[in-house]
């Protein structure tokens, strides 16, 4: 690895492997500039892989008027679609109405949505009677149900996207790395930045790097890398978290969602079906102390579990919750405003005058948009060759049709097919690793050898998302997968102890009961 990073000199280089960054190192690869990207734990181990798994327009930000935010989203979601069709699928909402206003009031909203997204609309809204309601949410309460309006939005798995993106990116000649840590600039006597130092975790290696222009896209972590290269610079980022919680299918049986236009506490609450559970959420509640595994209060599980009760015939306890996951939004300033609800979605693509490049807000849907300007304006600072981007039609790694959308395998896409063959060859690969779950035993090796699956955790919750859908059942399938990789990748004893135990406690964060109250 020496040589390849510190033998060369880099076109880009990219500090962060969320969607932004992995986007940006797709959009710079694919134009032929020499684009390295490192990523300091796993790809999506912060905001990317806690997402409420929508892509969308954004109904909430139509409610507040942005409308050319929602009409970019929206285009941008018609092109996620066509590029990623083994991962971004079509799913129906209804919001659900009580008041003879209700009705008619959101079905003129949606109806200007549907507008926006024009042919590239995934299927027109319209106003549903009483029965139509009850026929698409079983579950729902129906004292006072009037009806409800129903409309479509896109879905998909966000950490499956990443990983297929990170090999997309690969394809497209990056250098991609993870659990690689950007630790310090390197500038010329100028102070213009010409290169960086980076730690290779795994081998505790330091390496230099050198560049010629650098794009910081750490999410949250923004400021952080704004204040290596500049100690005094002021904070652009600000944060609110979002808690999501994961329920069994009966709460919500079918595949209809539910939309809760405003809660008491004005934001938009979502009943989703999802691999076959039901995630509902979310909260916003201003943080001001970034991390990786941010933790859900009492009050805001309380807070989704009290809402989504009051649509539901049977009502959610804390017993019933399967997974709790949280993601902290990379938030831009908006002056002085302290509500979070509030402030945009849109970015922000800061350039510090000395050889850095920050890409800041923005949100999963407008990743590729926001990759292209951010590409655009470190080409230019660095004085790279004009080409145009073209991830508008690039397809993305795995990208197929599929003609099973429930089958196991379906999110992997043209991958599918190369798994299956992994169990041809190798029989007992075709074991599955809990009862109550298909996920198999070559997924695991599948995600050591092809999508830099490094850790328990990163097949656990990333590759697959066991731990998001079933934290207990995750533990109790830890030692099996550390079995797996200690075999594949030829560890010690240790290592895989050492695994186990660091899984089953971050596994309990993320269940419903150990969280402190």
């Amino acid at each position: 690895m020496e040589n390849n990073l510190e033998n060369k000199l880099w076109d880009i280089v990219i500090i962060g492997g969320g969607a932004t960054g992995m986007g940006t190192a797709i959009d710079a690869a694919s134009r032929g500039y020499k684009t390295l990207l490192i990523e300091k734990e796993d790809y999506g181990k912060g905001t990317s892989s806690k997402s409420t798994k929508l892509i969308h327009g954004g109904v909430r930000y139509l409610q507040q008027g942005n409308l050319p935010l929602v009409f970019e989203a929206l285009k941008e979601r018609a092109i996620l679609k066509k590029n990623a069709p083994h991962i971004v699928h079509d799913l129906k909402f209804v919001v659900p109405t009580y008041d003879w206003w209700e009705s008619p009031f959101y079905g003129i909203g949606l109806k200007m949505y549907d507008w926006l997204a024009g042919k590239e609309g995934f299927g027109d809204s319209k106003i549903l009677s009483k029965e139509e309601t009850i026929n698409l949410l079983p579950t729902i309460t129906q004292e006072n149900l009037r009806g409800g309006v129903i409309y479509h939005d896109g879905q998909f798995d966000d950490s499956r996207l990443l990983i297929n993106m990170m090999q997309t990116a690969k394809e497209q000649g990056a250098t991609v790395l993870n659990y690689c840590e950007f630790l310090k600039f390197t500038k010329t006597k100028e102070g213009i930045i010409n290169g960086g130092q980076i730690l290779e975790s795994n081998s505790n290696r330091k390496y230099s790097v050198k560049t010629k222009v650098i794009v910081n896209a750490t999410g949250v972590f923004t400021d952080t890398i704004r204040c290596l290269n500049n100690k005094t610079t002021h904070k652009i980022m600000t944060s609110s978290q979002g808690v999501h919680i994961v329920l069994h299918k009966s709460f919500l049986p079918g595949d209809t969602a539910i939309m809760i236009p405003e809660t008491s506490d004005g934001r938009v609450l979502f009943a989703l079906p999802w691999h076959n559970r039901i995630i509902v959420g979310t909260t916003d509640t201003p943080v001001t102390k970034y991390s990786y595994e941010p933790t859900p209060q009492k009050e805001e599980i309380d807070f989704l579990l009290t809402h989504i009760a009051k649509y539901l015939t049977k009502n959610p306890t804390r017993k019933d919750i399967k997974s709790v996951f949280v993601g902290l939004r990379p938030l831009v300033k908006n002056g002085n405003a302290e509500d979070t609800k509030s402030i945009s979605r849109e970015h922000l693509i800061e350039d510090s005058n000395n050889g850095l490049i920050s890409i800041a807000g923005g949100k999963w849907t407008t990743y590729r948009k926001m990759a292209e300007e951010t590409v655009d304006k470190a080409a230019k600072l660095a004085n790279l060759p004009e080409v145009k981007s073209i991830t508008a039609s690039l397809k993305i790694h795995g990208h197929r049709i599929s003609t099973e959308p429930n089958h196991l395998l379906s999110i992997y896409g043209s991958d599918a097919e190369l798994i299956l063959e992994l169990i041809q060859q190798r029989p007992e690969l075709g074991e599955k690793l809990h009862p109550k779950h298909l996920i198999n035993k070559a997924q695991v090796v599948w995600s050591i050898h092809n999508e830099d699956a490094k850790t328990i955790e990163d097949f656990l919750a990333r590759r697959t998302r066991l731990l998001f859908l079933d934290a207990k059942a995750s533990i109790q399938c830890a030692t099996a997968v550390a079995e797996i990789f200690k075999q594949e990748l030829n560890h010690t004893k240790e290592w895989k102890q050492q695994q186990i135990v660091a899984f089953t406690k971050l596994a309990n964060q993320y269940l419903a009961f150990p969280i402190h109250s």
